[in-house]
């Protein structure tokens, strides 16, 4: 069955836990080492900062940024590069992948021009496109590095970014999806125009580096928030809602 649609969409695709489950193993080990780094970084020189102090700092620049890599250039002065390669680093990362079957049968199938829009980097997020064997389902591939606006890195949620790439593009914001599993993205995509996709077959037990156990898990949406327009536990299961976003 051709996945097709009156007219052509532009696909937005997320990485993490939206294509793949990052919940499972990466996302831990990519927490404990942005844990080391800003506790290092905090510290005295000898001993690290207490686990308390960064716990805190990590999740309060994430709320106040949307990113903690944000957070840590503005007040610490820390390089992009160094921040990003020390935060994913894995011993080997391809064990540590999970995917559910089929998905790259269904983006044969997905008509329209699909791009990857990921908060990570890009030699990670390449590295797992490739294992998955996704990578030849998209034309373009936008890392957290290529997300700047007038020199300064706007990742995602930032209206600023997504606008910019909708000019860039040449495309109408309403003629544009987003697939993602995060909730102020979505919402942040809906404002400027676009189509939304909530997938969530991977919220509600996991969490991203930056929620921590107590009071920062994702929710379960048992209803479909008003800035989502279609709401899927899986990727796959776009196929029978596609008219939702015509």
């Amino acid at each position: 069955m051709d996945l097709t649609m009156n007219k052509p969409m532009i696909w937005l695709f997320d990485l993490d836990n939206t294509l793949h489950d990052a919940s499972h193993l990466i996302f831990p080990k990519i927490t404990l080492n942005m844990n080391e780094f800003i506790g290092k970084l905090l510290g005295d020189g000898e001993a690290p900062a207490e686990p308390e102090v960064v716990n805190s700092v990590r999740l309060t620049y994430w709320k106040r940024y949307g990113a903690t890599l944000l957070g840590m250039i503005k007040h610490h002065g820390v390089s992009q590069e160094d921040f990003l390669r020390e935060t994913h680093r894995f011993d080997d990362l391809t064990s540590m992948i999970r995917v559910e079957r089929g998905l790259g049968r269904f983006l044969a199938r997905l008509t329209g021009r699909k791009i990857l829009l990921t908060n990570a980097p890009e030699k990670y997020s390449k590295d797992v496109m490739r294992h998955l064997g996704l990578h030849r389902h998209f034309a373009k591939h936008i890392a957290i590095e290529s997300m700047r606006v007038h020199g300064q890195l706007r990742p995602k949620p930032s209206k600023l970014m997504l606008r910019k790439l909708l000019a860039k593009e040449k495309i109408a914001p309403a003629r544009c999806v987003l697939v993602e599993d995060t909730a102020v993205t979505l919402k942040a995509a809906k404002a400027v125009g676009m189509k939304t996709v909530l997938v969530t077959q991977y919220l509600g037990t996991h969490r991203k580096p930056n929620f921590d156990a107590a009071n920062m898990r994702q929710p379960a949406y048992r209803n479909r928030p008003a800035y989502v327009d279609v709401k899927v536990q899986s990727v796959r299961q776009l196929s029978p809602r596609l008219n939702r976003l015509r």
